[in-house]
């Protein structure tokens, strides 16, 4: 007879083996789902995870997928650590690449050494300004983040669309939605020749690094974990929640807003409607994924940015729809919260009495 008993604590093993269990579950189930649709499972999975990184292109273009996830991935730790949560990351990227689209154009046929640094920090200060929102409106008005977070990712594209179609449309773009290219000075230096791969890496590693040690070797890391834990400890500790929430959507949206900088300041080198796959939708699943933590992220960024790559090598031969990959992203979240009920639970087998 099987029988579900609750565990006393919480499994700390299962809790780093359930994102691999996750995983492989998400494999099977595509590989049945790939045979439904009339394909060879493990051909439609080679040319899906193997075949898009198996030469140097393919490989950089993976870490050039992975460098957004896990800045936003970081940013959203510090949020979801604290018990706080931001939906809106992709607003947040949005209106980041925004505020410093606009200083690269403001330095348009420029040079200098200074517009770079400029652009990356505006693009910060807008991700943080536009992230401070749904933390002002919980703190003081105890409105739901969650909803404001999210309806305020629809705001910042309607806002991008209105200017790459009006005042900031490129004049000689033959009525292209997008604005005009950005000086060199105002874009991030490719890594290596001919490969899009770029500096934008460093700005994910140093958040990576950085993150860390607030989480691990600081009083507010420490802070994070206990108002992530329980809110009234932390309140009878003597924690200043509405200074926590501000903070960490501060910090959230600066590393949301900084992914937006990548994005534009990269190859593609201007703002146009579509900078952004949902990057910051998909970096949620790269949080919980990576199980919150720094270097559980880097890795977490890697599988999921995988399924981007993937989902375009399938379409292009074996005419599988682009949106497969969304399928896996879901598929992922889906069964990385089903096998976290093994935190809690525990599977008994229990004897037949006679």
């Amino acid at each position: 007879m099987i029988k579900i008993v609750k565990r006393d604590q919480p499994s700390r093993a299962i809790f780093f083996f359930t994102p691999v269990l996750a995983i492989f579950l998400t494999l099977v189930a595509g590989g049945l789902i790939f045979f439904i649709l009339g394909f060879k499972p493990f051909e439609a999975l080679k040319f899906f995870f193997i075949v898009p990184i198996a030469d140097k292109y393919g490989f950089s273009e993976l870490l050039l997928k992975a460098t957004p996830l896990c800045l936003i991935a970081i940013g959203l730790s510090f949020c979801f650590k604290s018990n706080n949560w931001n939906i809106g990351a992709e607003g947040q990227l949005t209106f980041g690449a925004i505020v410093s689209g606009g200083v690269a154009l403001l330095f348009y046929e420029q040079e200098g050494f200074y517009i770079l640094p400029t652009v990356i920090l505006a693009g910060a200060i807008g991700g943080m300004l536009y992230a401070s929102i749904p933390a002002i409106l919980k703190t003081y008005f105890n409105t739901n983040e969650i909803l404001v977070s999210l309806m305020l990712v629809y705001v910042s594209k309607l806002i991008l669309d209105y200017l790459v179609v009006g005042p900031w449309s490129n004049p000689e773009g033959f009525n292209f939605p997008e604005t005009r290219q950005f000086s060199d000075s105002a874009k991030l230096p490719l890594l290596f020749e001919g490969l899009r791969i770029h500096a934008g890496i460093f700005l994910a590693l140093a958040a990576v690094v950085i993150s860390w040690f607030v989480f691990y070797k600081t009083y507010l890391g420490f802070q994070m974990k206990v108002s992530g834990f329980s809110l009234k400890t932390a309140k009878y500790a003597g924690y200043k929640g509405k200074k926590m929430i501000i903070l960490v959507f501060l910090i959230s949206g600066a590393c949301a807003g900084l992914a937006g900088v990548g994005e534009i300041t990269g190859p593609i080198g201007q703002l146009h409607r579509e900078i952004s796959p949902d990057y910051g939708f998909t970096a949620i699943i790269v949080a919980f994924l990576g199980r919150l933590h720094p270097v559980g992220i880097i890795f977490a960024s890697l599988v999921v940015a995988i399924t981007y790559l993937g989902a375009e090598t399938a379409q292009i031969f074996m005419q599988i729809p682009k949106y497969t990959g969304q399928v896996f992203q879901g598929m992922i979240l889906f069964f990385l919260l089903a096998s976290d009920y093994l935190l809690f639970f525990k599977i008994k087998f229990i004897g037949l009495k006679k």
